[in-house]
């Protein structure tokens, strides 16, 4: 199951990088990443990642969408993983 841990981390990695990205652009005013991309990531276990980046880059922590979704998303996959993959860990 090491497989799941280092997808975890990667996936993590990749919101938090996706957020920092996103709040470069927007202080450039140049094309932006959709919300959808964010949340998809969020959704593939990337939460965390895109909650961090949320405080660490003061981005998105304005909308409401984020503000409840992300933590809702996290909240989710703690239930699911205490629930269901829990046990798949050694």
């Amino acid at each position: 199951m090491k497989i799941f841990l280092y997808y975890i981390l990667l996936i993590n990695i990749y919101g938090f990088v996706l957020m920092y990205i996103d709040k470069n652009k927007s202080k450039k005013g140049k094309w932006r990443i959709p919300e959808n991309k964010l949340f998809i990531t969020a959704i593939l276990f990337g939460s965390l990642g895109i909650f961090l980046g949320m405080y660490a880059f003061r981005h998105k922590t304005k909308h409401p969408k984020f503000i409840i979704g992300i933590p809702a998303i996290i909240i989710l996959q703690l239930f699911l993983y205490f629930k269901y993959l829990n046990n798949l860990l050694p």
